[in-house]
């Protein structure tokens, strides 16, 4: 499944997911492009680093993906797209009666918003070039639902219905859209607050993991970087080239109970 001599945009990819799928598109022979909102020399290194570990072209573009005008910019500043994934995201916990609204405002706008910016400066490009893969990261809160993440869930839902109608307006062109849908995954973010999770309910690890923060997820282990990593490079291979409009559930069996 190789991706030599395609261009790869990923948002949100500095660390955790969006880290984790730069790198295995840059192991498939991707050029990529990493972005955030920070404009830092390590994110610059970052680039660098994948660059010479993976023997491919690779740039950090500094966007803030709350801004539909930035989205929109980081497709041009590229220099050539023709893998979008949008991964950029934010998560904030509270009952809708007491959501704050610049909370709802910032996560509708980066997790949601920005995916409709980012595709549509990207498919000129795409049908310019002849070829495209558009893989919207979404969530197993795309598909259900659990309490107090009104916004998030709104806005995960809205990736999947934007991956579907994208994928039927390019239905007769080689270009595809589809979403992934992670449950629990293995970040550095998750991984740093096990410990605090642990000492809150005197538990172990292992049961912390399995009992508290895997409740929902069946197989009880986590999902990892490089699995999500893997499932987008398939996506943007000639074996799914007809596989458009859909979604991929990575999520331990969450969604099938």
């Amino acid at each position: 499944m190789t991706l030599a001599g395609k261009s790869a945009i990923i948002t949100g990819s500095n660390s955790g997911i969006g880290l984790g799928i730069a790198r295995e598109m840059a192991r498939a022979g991707a050029n990529v492009v990493l972005n955030s909102f920070t404009d830092r020399e390590e994110d610059h290194a970052l680039a660098a680093a994948i660059a010479e570990e993976f023997g491919v072209d690779a740039q950090y573009v500094k966007a803030d993906m709350s801004k539909g005008d930035e989205c929109r910019d980081l497709i041009t500043k590229a220099g050539g797209c023709d893998i979008l994934v949008n991964n950029a995201g934010i998560q904030h916990v509270a009952p809708i009666d007491e959501f704050p609204v610049e909370k709802w405002d910032a996560i509708i706008a980066i997790n949601m918003n920005s995916t409709f910016h980012t595709m549509a400066a990207a498919l000129p490009v795409m049908r310019e070039r002849g070829w495209g893969r558009i893989v919207n990261i979404a969530s197993a809160h795309g598909l259900t639902a659990s309490p107090y993440k009104a916004a998030y869930i709104a806005a995960k839902h809205g990736v999947v219905g934007m991956s579907k109608t994208v994928a039927l307006e390019t239905a007769q062109e080689p270009i595809t859209c589809n979403a992934i849908c992670p449950g629990y995954v293995l970040t550095p973010l998750v991984e740093a607050q096990i410990p605090d999770t642990m000492r809150e309910y005197n538990m172990s690890r292992e049961d912390v993991v399995k009992n508290v923060m895997l409740t929902r997820q069946p197989s009880k282990e986590f999902a990892t970087v490089e699995q999500l990593g893997g499932t987008t490079v398939f996506l943007c291979s000639d074996a799914a080239a007809q596989i458009t409009g859909t979604t991929i559930s990575v999520d331990g069996g969450w969604t099938a109970l």
